[in-house]
């Protein structure tokens, strides 16, 4: 079940809502959201449901068990670690592991077909940061299960984020108010990233997809438009999810931490990915890079540890060798932004900087969207072939792809910061508050009546 289903907006997310509301007492709402959200993942995943509720369970009897019994913590945490990042391990990157043995060295290794369960990095993540912090003492363990498996399962962020630790939420799991303002800009904020899905994400996808996807190489120009839309696809629905996510549990009380900041007027690679999914790199920096050592270290080695972090984030992404080369790029451009250009970009004007910096986080997508590393290789040979002609008659000839291209330049618009501007311009403003909320009811309306005419249409992040 995806948010963008009609499903899911007209039968499940309504019988949540009444449930919720017309149960008194905070422990009948956990309830409610603990076994809504086992519906919402069982209903895609009726088996690995049981893998969740394992991990569950385990993870809340080593939370426990490190409360009562302090001289064993560094065993119980080792024996969480061994059980969470195997299960990732087994039904992520298995069979991946395999087939990369069996190309390497000429083997004949068996081949693995694991279905991946949805969403695994990212409950998993949020149960290691529980974990962790238990270990650390920057939390209590939690001892109500019922409040445990609400965190974890909780289907707003369950399967694509934003990632969300446990402290962050531990104080309103026992105890939290909705009031109408709560709710009526949850909801709003629910409309505006339903829209940014299925009026921008969506339709940007058609021609993203019509040009990676080609059997034939499409010409130069033809393979930028692509790489700009899809730009743009994973932008509007990642940020588009987390819009929903943050809105569903504003509704519900819950004070999720924000996952973009418009990544796309970043003016370098560093902003860049303080912007784009934040909860992510705010994960690996608590629980991987601090630990290594961080920046506090020789150079060599702080090296060594933002290679680490950046190759883990690539395989974090998918189980491929283009998200491999996907994060050590990522990892040698802040390499080079942090020990070799020094002070030298804050010399360049930061209009620069920011087109530089969407250029390389451009060429990052097409990297990330490349189904392998020999679509990768064509791919750019035909990019940098500088061969525009014949760009408008593939278009003219992959009609779902466009007619969306229509969309382009507001989907351009829309990354910009301006309504921020307007917020900061026009402070309290209920002109402005009430324009909002007109613009949620109308981008809902528009949403509903394109999913009338569509198919199932999956976030990307689900295969993360």
């Amino acid at each position: 079940m995806v948010f963008s289903s009609l499903t899911f907006l007209f039968i499940f997310l309504p019988l949540v809502l009444l449930f919720y509301f017309l149960l008194p007492g905070i422990r009948a709402k956990n309830a409610v959201l603990c076994l809504f959200s086992l519906v919402f993942y069982a209903w895609g995943e009726p088996v690995y449901v049981l893998l969740m509720i394992a991990s569950i369970l385990l993870n809340y009897l080593v939370g426990l068990g490190m409360a009562r019994f302090p001289g064993r913590k560094k065993g119980l945490l080792v024996l969480a670690l061994i059980f969470n990042l195997g299960a990732i391990g087994y039904f992520k990157y298995a069979g991946f592991f395999l087939s990369s043995l069996n190309s390497l060295f000429s083997l004949h290794l068996p081949a693995l077909q694991i279905a991946l369960p949805i969403g695994i990095s990212f409950y998993t993540f949020q149960i290691l940061s529980y974990v962790i912090d238990v270990y650390h003492g920057r939390t209590a363990a939690q001892k109500n299960l019922l409040s445990l498996a609400t965190y974890i399962t909780m289907f707003p962020q369950l399967v694509a984020g934003p990632i969300v630790r446990y402290e962050t939420v531990r104080e309103e799991l026992s105890a939290r108010h909705v009031s109408l303002n709560d709710f009526t800009e949850g909801l709003s904020r629910f409309f505006f990233g339903l829209g940014k899905k299925v009026l921008i994400a969506n339709q940007m996808a058609l021609v993203a997809d019509a040009v990676f996807d080609a059997a034939a190489l499409p010409p130069a120009g033809a393979l930028w438009i692509g790489a700009l839309c899809y730009a743009m696809q994973i932008y509007y629905d990642f940020s588009g999810y987390s819009d929903m996510a943050i809105g569903m549990g504003r509704m519900f009380g819950f004070h999720f931490t924000e996952n973009f900041n418009y990544p796309y007027i970043a003016d370098s690679v560093t902003d860049f990915w303080r912007r784009w999914h934040i909860s992510l790199s705010a994960w690996f920096r608590e629980y991987v890079y601090i630990p290594l050592g961080g920046n506090r270290c020789g150079t060599a080695r702080h090296i060594f540890n933002m290679l680490v972090v950046w190759l883990l984030t690539g395989l974090w992404h998918g189980a491929a060798w283009t998200f491999v080369l996907w994060g050590l790029y990522y990892g040698l451009l802040l390499i080079l932004e942090k020990h070799v250009l020094g002070n030298v970009l804050s010399r360049i004007p930061k209009a620069v900087r920011q087109i530089v910096t969407f250029l390389l986080a451009l060429f990052g997508w097409i990297i990330f969207r490349s189904e392998s590393l020999a679509a990768l290789g064509r791919f750019l040979s035909g990019a940098f072939s500088f061969g525009f002609s014949g760009t408008g008659a593939f278009l003219m000839s992959n009609s779902n792809a466009l007619s969306p291209l229509v969309l382009l330049p507001a989907a351009i618009l829309g990354c910009l910061s301006w309504t921020r501007w307007l917020e900061k311009r026009f402070p309290g403003s209920r002109a402005l508050a009430a324009l909002r909320l007109a613009c949620a009811f109308l981008i809902w309306l528009a949403s509903i009546a394109m999913l009338l005419g569509e198919s199932y249409n999956p976030f990307i992040y689900f295969r993360f």
